[in-house]
Formats: structure tokens, sequence, C-alpha cells
């Protein structure tokens, strides 16, 4: 390995071959009626290097791709980050926003999976105008990258790679809840620090050897838990998004050990579990890591995990900006820490964080204020946007624009977004929507629920609340006002209250809120 100073680090994904090789036959990915083992994996990785410069694709390119939750996103990932590609993920999105985002990050060459997205892929091809368009399987619009080919050696590999002076990278979509999606770049950094970063995750309990993905590799926490699992010797079964009771058949069937939820998925195997009686088919027995992020889960809802699946259940706070911020693990009873329900856990690996006031002062434990994270896994910036970037990234640490408080034991408690926090009555109160949503969400018959502000002629803003009732709930706005004012206090109850069918969500499970607000100021 080169140490000079002038020459780039080692790219990464040499390293990842290496770990796959000395795994060689053994099983690596499911998909389907599908089984690639380790050498098959590398096999395709090498076979798309040949493939991408057989067509084109130079080092430092920026390749846009719109692809499925299948071994060949892997493949492809690897391929394009050893040719030191810039990787430009488009998430499954309004198509305005997919061109807007392949528009905004330069992107040279678009790649899209036939199989799944034949149909959007022609769409965006056209829309993207003259960009050179390439295709994982046969029948698209370009020529297909997995079309049969002599099998590519490591000395072959070693010639196609000698060119490569330039640092992998990958750039994300976020979700646009507050307005225009952001593009966040995550570069080389993030990527060496996969094999360390699995080791702290993996280190904490049982190795989590077969691992469950139904969340699209356009997300990079999804990217991440995949490779990770790869890294330490696991088994990755990939699907595309199912229903529930799908899902538990493949838990079943996989002896499945570890997956990530959001919390409306945790909530429908929750409610199916509690409707049907326990046969083989939806068996949870073989489950040791279900962590669930996205967005926070009900205290409520989590105590029913815990009694129906045990100490499993692990929460994960995160955001594209930083794919893992903190964790906690086994979520079980504490008697002697019951609002531990309601936190989102310790940080995770080399995170540190720290939450400040308004002129970015540390503040002591129990005191509200914003939300800062450091860690080697934090983004390097908004893709051409310096702007939002240096307001962002300061000195280091990341302002997450999150709202929050630490306890003297440094877990974290989530109480809103910075933009969302509600100020209310003549003394300018703070009222935060995680503590009211966490009150409504307690009602046996609340499925769900989500706080949002609005404004009030004479106190300013208030609180205004969209709750989901179970099948045959009765409960009424006047009842759920009367449970928040006496668990919190008459500021904090909602104003108004909407029962609706279901929360609007985008990306990884997140309510939509800025839908909310515009359902509200469209209402009569």
């Amino acid at each position: 390995m080169d140490h000079r100073t002038d020459s780039p680090p080692r790219n990464y994904v040499w390293q990842v071959l290496e770990l796959f090789a000395e795994r060689g036959t053994a099983d690596a990915v499911v998909h389907g009626e599908r089984r690639l083992t380790y050498a098959d994996l590398t096999g395709l990785t090498r076979g798309l290097v040949a493939a991408l410069r057989e067509h084109g694709v130079r080092p430092g390119a920026a390749v846009a791709v719109l692809t499925a939750n299948a071994p060949e996103s892997l493949a492809l990932h690897l391929a394009l980050h050893l040719l030191g590609c810039r990787a430009v993920w488009i998430a499954v999105a309004p198509r305005a926003h997919q061109v807007d985002f392949a528009r905004q990050t330069g992107a040279d060459t678009f790649i899209y999976h036939v199989a799944v997205h034949a149909e959007a892929g022609e769409d965006l091809a056209a829309l993207l105008g003259p960009l050179p368009v390439l295709c994982l399987g046969a029948g698209g619009r370009g020529p297909d990258l997995l079309a049969p080919r002599a099998p590519v050696g490591e000395a072959d590999l070693a010639g196609l790679t000698a060119d490569v002076t330039t640092e992998p990278e990958s750039l994300f979509q976020t979700s646009g809840t507050t307005g225009r999606p952001k593009v966040v770049h995550h570069g080389h950094r993030l990527y060496r620090a996969m094999p360390s970063v699995a080791e702290h995750w993996l280190g904490g309990g049982p190795l989590p050897t077969r691992h469950l993905s139904m969340h699209r590799f356009s997300h990079v926490s999804s990217q991440m838990a995949s490779l990770m699992v790869l890294l330490m010797g696991g088994l990755l079964v990939l699907t595309e998004p199912v229903d529930v009771a799908e899902l538990l058949r493949l838990v079943a069937r996989e002896r499945i050990n570890s997956t990530v939820v959001t919390p409306p998925v945790l909530y429908e195997v929750l409610d199916l579990l509690a409707e049907v009686d326990m046969d083989v088919d939806l068996d949870t027995s073989s489950m040791e890591m279900l962590s669930c992020g996205g967005s926070p889960a009900a205290p409520a809802r989590l105590a029913e995990a815990i009694d129906r699946l045990g100490p499993v259940v692990r929460l994960v706070y995160g955001m594209s900006e930083a794919p893992v911020i903190t964790e906690l693990c086994g979520l079980d009873h504490d008697p002697d820490h019951p609002e531990r329900l309601q936190s989102s856990g310790r940080a995770f690996g080399d995170v540190r964080i720290e939450v400040r006031d308004g002129d970015g002062r540390s503040v002591p434990p129990g005191v509200v204020g914003e939300v800062w994270v450091s860690s080697v896994m934090v983004m390097e910036g908004y893709w051409g946007r310096p702007d939002l970037t240096d307001a962002a990234l300061v000195d280091g640490w990341l302002r997450t624009r999150d709202v929050g408080r630490l306890d003297e034991d440094g877990y974290l408690y989530l109480v809103d977004r910075a933009d969302g926090v509600i100020v209310t009555g003549r003394a300018s109160v703070n009222v935060y929507s995680r503590p009211i949503e966490d009150v409504l969400a307690g009602h046996p018959q609340v499925r769900a629920a989500a706080v949002i502000k609005v404004p009030d002629d004479t106190v300013g803003e208030v609180p205004h609340a969209f709750v989901v009732r179970t099948p045959g709930g009765t409960v009424t706005a006047a009842e759920l006002r009367q449970l928040v004012t006496d668990q919190l206090d008459a500021t904090w109850a909602p104003r108004g209250v909407d029962f609706v069918e279901s929360l609007p969500l985008v990306g990884f499970g997140k309510v939509d809120k800025r839908a909310l607000r515009e359902r509200f100021v469209a209402a009569p």
C-alpha cells in the first residue's frame, strides 16, 4: 500500500473483494429463488467493471442509477466505486424530483434496472435527454451491462482499474419534506470506515448472520446495512418492499435474525401477530435484532413489541447526512428507567453528540436545544450548495436541525424538528410535537398520530393533531385533548384533531408533515 501523501488512499473496494475471496463458496446473497455465493458476487462485480469500461464509463464519471433491491445493485455499487466514479442514487420519488436530482448532480450516464423499473427508466431516460443510457438486464433503452462475457480475473481487474486516480463518492436524495430535496454527498471517508463500523455494530451481541433488507439501495442507511452484513461474513436476504405477512414468512423461511423496519411497519407486524395464532409461517423466534428507525416510535407500541417479541428491538436514529447517530439495543422494560422507551439511545461508534443553544453553546443535561453531531460518518456536504453546507457543517460538527435533550447517562431524547417547534402564548412557551404524539399514540384506540403547528390569532401558534384510530375505535377529539391535558398540560393539548385513515409517509417511513400542513391549509 502506497503511503505517500500525494497518493489517494487505497480504494476500499479492494479490501471488500479480499474479504469476499476469503469466504469463497459461502452463501452471500439470497434474492427470491436465487442464491449467490461470495465468489458469485465477486464475479458479478468484476464483470460489471469490464462492462462499464467497455461502454465508456471512465474514472471520475457521475453515474445516475435507478435500481432495484437486488444483488446487481450491490455489485454495481462496488464496480462504480472501484472505478472511482460518483454514484448518483435516484430514489423512488416524483419524476420531477428525480430529474432535478440527476441534473443537480451533473450525471453524465444513466443506468436503470429493467426488470423493476422498465417504464420509469424509459421515461426518465427520455427526460434526461442526450445522456448515454445503460441497463441492468435485456430489453431496455440501452446496452445490457449483464450480457454474458468471459470471466474477468484478478489480473484483468487490475488492468481495468490501473488508471483510477479519483476517489469514489456517492450522492443521495433527501426526502424533501421541508422543500426542494437536497443532495447529500458522502465520500471515500464513509466507505473506508465501513469495516470498523460493522465490527462495532455487530460486536455488541450475537452476530446477525442472516439479515433481511427490504429498503432500497438508494438510501445510504440501507447501503450501509447491506455492506456491513457482507463485511462481517453474513447472509443478506434482499427483497423489494412486501406486506407484513410476507415479511414474517421470509423471516421464518430463511431463519432471519436481523432486519430493519420503520415504526409503521413495526406496528403492522404487532397488529398482525395479535390477530392470528402463531404458526410456522409467522414464526419470529429466530429474530435477535429488530432494528427500528426512520422516525420516532411510540413508547406504547415499543412496550407491546417487548411483550410480544422479547428484548430484540434495537432503536436507531440517523439521517441521510449522518446514517447512524444513536442506538438502543435489546430494548426491554426497565423499572428504574421507564422513560428510556422515549429515548433514541446513546451515541453509536465514534459519534459525539452535543445539545446546543441558539448561539451554538453546549447546554447541560436535561436542557432542550439543537442536536449537533460529529463522526466519520457525517456527510461531506450538500452537493453544489456551499451555502447550505456552511450552515450545516460548523467546525467539524453537523447541525441536525433536530431538537432534543441528553440525560445524565448520555441518552438522547428527541422532541421535534427545529422548524416544527410550536411557540404559543403570551409568554412564548415552546411546545414540541413528539411528547404530544407519544401521549396520543398511548391511547388504546389510536394506531398512529402526528402533530404539526398551525397559526392562531390569539396565541400565535397551537398544536394540531392527525390521528389514525384502530379499527372500530371511537375515541373522540375531546377525549384525546383531555388525555394530553392530563399527562402534559392544557398548553400542549391540540387545538384541533383530524381523524384520518393513514398518515402520509416519505423516504424511510417518515411522516410527511409538509403534506399534513398542506392538508390543513386546504381544509374548508
